[in-house]
């Protein structure tokens, strides 16, 4: 009879072949589309996107091979060597030490292939602004946030494992209110120890923000511009925070890329997602999966630890939640997605009918150039990777390309154009398809 660890490095092995193929065909439909009519980008452009995407999918699966690595290490030795080295803790304390101890590994073992990708792929892309001291620093700041926040929530739910029955649900509750309550407070507490918030210093870019905003009764405690461009050239925007805490932030990149009419039609889309309640339903989506989650661990057979060499306890349940979280959460990435797209293409209606259609679909081909995000992909990358939907289809949706090009982007459409291809470059890329 198979054992319980058998199926679940079966389903583990599973889901790093689909993910492996996935990204394949991806990359091997990012090559084929290259080198057809360029869309919305300059032909320059279009094939540096294409490289980009490529080389990130490639990374992605050196990063998905190693997650495997590591998942097969920690069910089939791990868990039992990491346990016999705190044999003389119990309780609350070995559940802390046991899940941060996996927490830290798979961090040290992670941590090349993050040094690679933003100092070396996204440098190549002029994305990367930050410096190797702002990393380090950046890096100590998440890991004593982690080690704080972290550490409160695997001792009290090592403590509801210890003392009830129904530990998976009570522990869901918990751990759910603790994402809410880290969600209010994030944008006022725990985002400006790593940006600079800045009231936003145009006083008539911020008056046309605030009719924006009371046009649709949505209330924040401000607007706020963050000095993104110290660590990374892309563009973004978002309204952070729940209920009084909330407020408009927008990259530095963005207000300076963004005419004002552009800028305003993506926060109108943001709106949208306001207007339709779309926060709360994916509040409630998060809170259906996470329930799932707790669920599945709540049930799994004692035996599977026993194989893995350790007691079912706090500790090793949290530390196994880690790592299955990845996979089960997959299988219901489509399902998800879809909704997502569905909830944008209404938000992208909404917001043309707030602003301006052209002002919006020029502000996505600002955002798809500055960004370097190549416009095709698989579908079946799309299912299963695709939150928001292609910027092509969003343009379609809103009745095609805009009928004019203001000032603002034709000086973008005029910098693009004079980008010198580097084809040299683009073959380097090509000749590094086992290596990136």
């Amino acid at each position: 009879m198979e054992s319980a660890l058998s199926y679940m490095i079966a389903f583990y092995t599973l889901y790093l072949i689909i993910r492996l193929y996935i990204a394949l065909m991806q990359v091997g439909y990012v090559k084929q589309a290259k080198y057809q009519e360029p869309v919305l980008l300059h032909p320059a452009a279009y094939m540096k996107a294409a490289d980009y995407e490529a080389t990130k999918q490639r990374l992605s699966m050196l990063s998905a091979l190693m997650e495997y690595v590591l998942f097969f290490f920690w069910v089939t030795a791990g868990f039992s060597w990491l346990g016999g080295l705190l044999e003389g803790f119990s309780g609350i304390t070995f559940a802390v030490l046991f899940v941060n101890g996996v927490i830290v590994v798979n961090y040290l073992v992670g941590l090349p292939l993050d040094l690679y990708e933003k100092f070396v792929i996204d440098a190549r892309y002029g994305f990367n602004k930050s410096t190797f001291g702002l990393f380090v620093l950046d890096s100590i700041k998440q890991g004593v946030l982690t080690l704080i926040f972290g550490s409160l929530i695997i001792a009290a739910v090592a403590y509801f494992v210890e003392h009830f029955s129904a530990w998976w649900l009570i522990s869901f509750v918990f751990v759910f209110a603790v994402i809410i309550l880290i969600n209010m407070i994030y944008p006022t507490l725990i985002a400006p120890i790593f940006n600079t918030f800045t009231p936003l210093q145009n006083p008539e870019l911020n008056q046309k923000i605030e009719a924006l905003l009371k046009s649709v009764g949505f209330k924040s405690s401000g607007v706020f511009t963050i000095d993104a461009s110290k660590r990374d050239s892309r563009l973004n925007a978002y309204f952070g925070g729940l209920g009084s805490t909330k407020r408009v932030v927008l990259f530095d990149t963005l207000v300076e890329k963004l005419s004002h009419n552009e800028l305003l039609a993506v926060l109108g889309h943001e709106l949208g997602h306001f207007k339709h309640g779309d926060i709360y339903k994916g509040i409630a989506v998060s809170g259906t999966m996470m329930l799932i989650l707790f669920a599945v661990l709540g049930n799994l057979p004692e035996d599977l630890f026993l194989q893995m060499g350790v007691m079912q306890n706090g500790g090793s349940l949290i530390a196994l939640f880690l790592l299955i979280a990845s996979p089960l959460l997959f299988v219901l990435l489509p399902f998800v997605n879809y909704i997502s797209r569905k909830n944008e293409f209404a938000a992208d209606r909404f917001g043309s009918e707030l602003q301006s259609a052209d002002d919006l679909k020029r502000a996505l081909i600002k955002l798809m150039n500055e960004n370097k995000k190549f416009p095709k992909s698989h579908p079946l990358f799309v299912l299963f990777y695709y939150s928001h939907p292609s910027v092509l289809e969003r343009i379609e949706a809103m009745g095609g390309m805009p009928n004019e090009m203001d000032e603002t982007a034709k000086a973008v459409e005029e910098k693009i154009q004079g980008i010198e291809f580097n084809i040299f470059e683009t073959l380097g890329v090509e000749k590094h398809d086992g290596n990136q």
